[in-house]
């Protein structure tokens, strides 16, 4: 396929609980249109699947409508069609997945199955400009924990590591449970981390010591530290100590984030990348991005992490990487494609 230098892409992401639809020519966005359902999973603790694709059915031609109408333009312009193919709920995806191949058949234009969680680091394209030849990348969601080596977003991606049970959004939300806070817990952590001491309890940093370390460089465990958050609340509940929460919140999320950017500056320095590009749903994280910005500095590295509007899911991203797909010339996914649930982080598309 003949590379297009500045393609119209129509994106659709429905991979959980967000629909989102975006328009974007070239690496500038023309209009991002987003329906979440997650307060419809507040009083569940979490995401129901059922529920989340009746959401997406219903919201997708209102939120597709509204996009075009705020592009101030129509499918016959359209170029190509990205749809995120995975990693996601399988019904989620198959509502997504299912209207683009119909917009692709009814437009004849081509359609592009994309990686949901590489278009998390394709979207800082669209605010931070073109990406330098090669690159560090952390994703870091609900779901998901990984570290990237990026040569080129549309072609040349591999997977360092990525979390081996707990991702960092998914052991938030379990902390917060744990500390009596609303679904999700990230955002209240967060907020409660602020007014807290950050050095009060010394929690356990997984993975970063010994022959961990060896053999583990680049991976991500949470799950011990959820455990033993779990451990400190229960002590302080049988004594009758009432709970500093701030204290916990903050000495919790200080453990997590040491651990992400620790490992993330490590493998700039390793493989000689000066850029590191922070994306995904906890990127929204404030302490995060403080410590990120504090160690870039140390390392005399680059930090490019996207506004917090591109960090939930959104069609913005998926639009921005098949954007980078049709530019590099990469031949469109077949109509018959498959969903992947468990996609390849190394993978870009269909």
């Amino acid at each position: 396929m003949a590379p297009v230098l500045e393609p119209l892409v129509l994106g659709i992401e429905s991979t959980c609980d967000e629909t989102g639809v975006a328009l974007v020519r070239g690496r500038t966005l023309l209009a991002d249109v987003t329906a979440t359902s997650m307060d419809e999973f507040a009083r569940f603790g979490g995401i129901v699947p059922e529920i989340a694709s009746r959401a997406h059915l219903e919201s997708l031609i209102p939120t597709l409508t509204a996009a075009l109408d705020r592009a101030g333009v129509t499918l016959d312009d359209v170029d190509a069609v990205a749809v995120a193919a995975g990693p996601g709920l399988i019904g989620s995806l198959t509502v997504g997945t299912a209207a683009a191949k119909a917009l692709a058949v009814a437009t004849g234009r081509p359609v592009y199955g994309v990686n949901h969680i590489i278009g998390h680091v394709a979207v800082d394209e669209l605010v931070n400009g073109p990406f330098p030849e090669s690159f560090i990348a952390l994703v870091v969601s609900g779901g998901h924990t990984s570290l990237l080596a990026v040569e080129d977003i549309a072609t040349g991606v591999t997977e360092l590591g990525s979390t081996l049970d707990d991702a960092a959004g998914e052991a938030f939300d379990k902390v917060g449970r744990l500390l009596g806070l609303p679904y999700p817990g990230g955002p209240h952590i967060d907020r409660l981390a602020q007014q807290g001491d950050r050095e009060a309890i010394r929690f356990p940093r997984g993975l970063t010591a010994g022959k961990d370390k060896e053999r583990h460089r680049y991976e991500f465990s949470f799950s011990g530290l959820k455990t033993a958050v779990a451990r400190y609340v229960e002590s302080l509940q049988d004594e009758g100590t009432p709970l500093p929460a701030e204290d916990i919140a903050a000495s919790f999320s200080e453990a997590v984030n040491d651990v992400l950017t620790r490992k993330a500056f490590e493998a700039c320095q390793s493989l000689g990348a000066r850029t590191l590009v922070i994306g995904g749903g906890f990127s929204a994280n404030s302490r995060l991005r403080e410590l990120a910005r504090e160690r870039a500095a140390e390392y005399g590295i680059e930090v490019r992490i996207p506004p917090i509007r591109f960090c939930t899911d959104n069609g913005a991203m998926i639009a921005a990487l098949g954007s980078a797909l049709v530019r590099a010339g990469v031949a469109p996914s077949p109509l018959d494609f498959a969903n992947d649930s468990g996609m390849s982080l190394s993978q870009t598309h269909v």
